[in-house]
């Protein structure tokens, strides 16, 4: 995957940070994005990053790191001004449950930014019967972890359901990795998960061979579907 800066993954919410605002970034990862929050809130603010594989965290940093859980956040309730996540819904199986908690972390009036994939409108050219197959493995892989490739497609429902209020949505194209270079990726996690001997076997080794003909044709251009959103607590 490219490289995570907050100038790419998290140019909307920029707009909305102030000095001295408390900011929350959920599945931080390595904490790129995080770290791009801190000029602009200043050292009257806080950042904050969780992730649940603390071995990602930076060693020297300015934020604030924690490893935690989305569905039992380890910070006080009503205790940030913003909760942000980037590529974090279309991995969790239990949105609603996760989105309970970041609206319990929140100050009232606070303001929830997500920035979720849908594959399902994804660019990809040329668009091939391989690639389509070896992305219907990928997709596979995806639910079988309990995430949904197109979580992006359902966030702004899944946010209303939850009780935030002014929500709004738009969709952002954004070149995420070269073509040839998605496919080698889901290739290489089809093979992963077949050494596990799978009950869909059959159908990951097909979309493992399809994804191996993608990976060795011509270039081509891969554009994802991002869904940036914000609401109010």
């Amino acid at each position: 995957m490219s490289a995570r800066t907050v100038g790419d993954q998290a140019g909307f919410v920029l707009r909305l940070l102030r000095p001295g605002m408390r900011v929350l970034d959920v599945g931080c990862g390595p904490g790129t994005i995080t770290r791009g929050f801190v000029p602009v809130v200043g050292g009257a603010g806080r950042v904050l990053g969780i992730d649940p594989v603390p071995a990602r965290f930076p060693q020297d940093s300015t934020v604030d790191f924690v490893a935690g859980s989305v569905y039992a956040l380890p910070i006080p309730s009503e205790s940030v001004d913003v909760v942000f996540a980037h590529a974090l819904f279309e991995h969790l199986g239990r949105p609603a449950e996760a989105l309970a908690e970041l609206r319990r972390v929140l100050k009232p009036g606070g303001t929830l930014a997500l920035s979720t994939s849908d594959w399902s409108r994804a660019r990809l050219r040329p668009r091939t019967a391989n690639v389509d197959a070896a992305l219907r493995g990928h997709y596979l892989l995806r639910r079988r972890t309990g995430g949904d490739p197109f979580a992006g497609k359902h966030i702004a429902t899944h946010v209303t359901h939850a009780g935030f209020r002014d929500i709004h949505s738009h969709a952002r194209f954004r070149p995420d990795m070269p073509y040839r270079a998605l496919a080698k990726y889901i290739e290489s996690r089809l093979d992963e998960a077949l050494k596990a001997a799978p009950a869909d076997r059959d159908q990951l080794a097909s979309a493992a061979r399809s994804a191996w003909s993608w990976s060795h044709s011509g270039d081509g251009d891969f554009t994802q579907c991002w869904q940036e959103l914000t609401a109010t607590k």
